[in-house]
């Protein structure tokens, strides 16, 4: 299975957006400081998921999340709850 996911960071106001096959460790791998964009930014909390059979699939659906406004992905985090 892929995954495609949105954390937030309450501290610094932000999301951040991305792809894993494994979503629990890969948020253990956020907030342990071990990725770029997301180092020093924590701690985030998992705010939206979907999953997808394909690799190919996944990559399509992050690309299209990150091209996503701020007032889209509230919108789409909101719906998912």
């Amino acid at each position: 299975m892929f995954y495609v996911y949105i954390i937030y960071s309450k501290t610094f106001d932000v999301y951040y957006k991305g792809f894993s096959e494994d979503i629990t460790q890969r948020l253990l791998y956020h907030n342990e400081n071990r990725s770029r964009y997301a180092s020093n930014k924590g701690p985030w909390e998992l705010v939206y998921s979907k999953v997808f059979e394909t690799k190919k699939e996944a990559l399509i659906e992050e690309l299209r999340l990150k091209k996503l406004n701020r007032k889209s992905l509230e919108a789409l985090i909101k719906d998912q709850k």
